[in-house]
């Protein structure tokens, strides 16, 4: 059985205040689970001290993470980067705060022909993602639509699709369909209740998935899809 991590604590305030940043650790302990170069070290730097200063005005993470941005969300989504290290055009499905989407942008700078598309239909999350991908020239296009709306629109070849706390399994599936039918892989963050997730998206996906643990959450796991086909359902007159 998995053991819980212990909860980061709890981060109390009277009032919009600067975020606070961690002394170095949770850095560090990022780093060694997830190395990336000095260069793309640097542009995640220029991406958190945004989110921190929009984080006053605009809720884009949980305030209990706000310490533990680098263990917590940067590495845990620079990760599936190691499960396709040759994907160059990504698509993330509701991109929030950027995370897994900027982040993959932030390391694929540097790549010829890369392309992370971010899809969020929040408008003041969409202005975010925009100024991070300004200020850090990062290879990103943000959509401000619905995921439904958009998402088989994408022209082009995409190598992966991908989500992070999003919506439920069965749901990310439909979403990743047309672009799994172009040759996408799937790669979905998920948490200690994926038994559960996969269990109700049988019901409507015949899938076949991969499942990979998270190395940077003990109760984490990433699913893998390389094919997803819609189930069947035989009706009875």
């Amino acid at each position: 059985m998995k053991q819980r991590n212990a909860s980061p604590p709890l981060i109390s305030s009277d009032g919009p205040e600067p975020a606070p940043r961690d002394g170095g650790g949770d850095k560090a302990a990022a780093l060694a689970a997830t190395p990336i170069s000095r260069e793309t070290e640097s542009l995640l730097e220029r991406y958190l001290d945004l989110l921190r200063e929009w984080q006053v005005k605009t809720n884009l993470v949980a305030s209990s993470t706000l310490p533990h941005l680098w263990t917590r969300h940067v590495s845990d989504s620079l990760q599936l980067l190691q499960l396709a290290p040759a994907a160059k055009v990504w698509v993330d499905l509701g991109s929030g705060a950027g995370f897994p989407g900027v982040v993959l942008a932030c390391a694929l700078r540097d790549t010829p022909d890369a392309m992370v598309h971010l899809i969020e239909r929040n408008a003041k999350k969409a202005a975010f993602l925009r100024e991070a991908i300004r200020i850090t020239n990062a290879p990103g296009k943000v959509h401000l639509a619905d995921i439904g709306e958009i998402v088989d629109r994408i022209a082009g070849a995409v190598d992966c699709v991908t989500a992070r706390a999003v919506a439920p399994l069965h749901q990310l599936v439909g979403f990743a369909e047309p672009l799994v039918r172009r040759g996408a892989k799937a790669l979905f963050l998920k948490g200690q209740d994926v038994d559960t997730e996969l269990t109700e998206a049988t019901k409507y996906w015949n899938i076949k998935p991969h499942l990979h643990p998270s190395r940077t959450s003990g109760q984490g796991w990433i699913v893998e899809l390389d094919r997803i086909e819609r189930r069947t359902v035989s009706t009875k007159a």
